[in-house]
């Protein structure tokens, strides 16, 4: 083979060797209008999916924006998961031949299914709910005008009703506020964050030992009754367990008015000293 030859086969190899073959670009995924075309051409599940899964942020968005205004008993995932239904619904009803967007088919129809959700598991009339957000709305125009809080007649007049339909729709609303035992609370001694539960107090609640005494002093009177006189024991009676007055058991004895009470006076007397000795009071 001539020399001439042999050099330019070793010149090709060499310049295939040192140039590398171009690499093929992996497809890019499809843009959402690609999709929509796809899934209308179609109807492919799998990219019916995908467009889903774009637009879950948009639901976590609404539903975000709209926590902010609830109690915080409304939890933020339960928002999504109902929004997610609304999104289903929206996908389901678009057409992209109007020549509108999504988001903003959607965005109202997942606004719509949460409140939805929402009005059902409420127990609240929607009218009392009405109620509270205009006295709510009244009253924080009238603290930002007066520099105070307004009186009962400011808030009437402000919503154009009479003193009688305010008190009505005041007690009306009362009724709605719902408070988690829960919930951390700051307690007044220490300023110290505690469960709500744990501050509530019941002022005329009685203790154990309270009630055994009650119970003791109750036996002794029953005791302490049986050894007065038979008039004294019929006047204790009818003044203390049939609620009669004064004249009305003079009467029933045949007797006056004021010998009742003195019959009462030396009664009351006998059994308070013989509490006083039997307790030490």
């Amino acid at each position: 083979m001539p020399a001439t030859a042999t050099m330019t086969r070793r010149t090709k190899t060499s310049a295939i060797t040192k140039t590398p073959a171009p690499v093929r670009e992996a497809p890019r995924s499809m843009t959402t209008a690609r999709q929509w075309e796809a899934y209308r051409f179609n109807g492919d599940p799998g990219i019916r999916e995908q467009l889903l899964a774009r637009y879950l942020p948009l639901v976590r968005n609404v539903a975000g924006r709209m926590a902010l205004g609830f109690p915080k008993s409304v939890e933020l995932p339960d928002l999504v998961s109902t929004g997610v239904i609304g999104l289903i619904e929206a996908f389901k009803n678009f057409d992209p031949e109007r020549g509108v967007k999504f988001e903003t088919f959607a965005v109202p129809r997942i606004r719509g299914a949460i409140l939805d959700e929402l009005r059902s598991l409420d127990w609240v009339p929607r009218s009392t709910r009405a109620k509270a957000r205009d006295i709510d709305r009244s009253t924080v125009r009238l603290e930002n005008k007066l520099g105070r809080v307004p009186t009962r007649t400011e808030l009437a007049a402000d919503l154009k009703l009479s003193m009688v339909e305010l008190h009505a729709a005041l007690d009306d609303v009362s009724g709605t506020t719902l408070l988690s035992l829960d919930e951390l609370v700051y307690r007044e001694e220490d300023n110290r964050q505690v469960p709500r539960v744990e501050t509530l107090e019941a002022p005329n609640a009685g203790t154990v030992l309270g009630e055994i005494e009650r119970q003791e002093l109750r036996a002794f009177l029953i005791n302490a009754i049986s050894h007065l006189c038979e008039q004294e024991k019929l006047v204790i009676a009818l003044y203390y367990y049939e609620e009669m007055t004064l004249r009305e058991i003079g009467e029933t004895m045949s007797i006056s008015e004021s010998r009742v009470s003195q019959i009462h006076t030396k009664s009351v007397g006998k059994l308070r000293s013989m509490v006083r000795e039997r307790f030490g009071l």
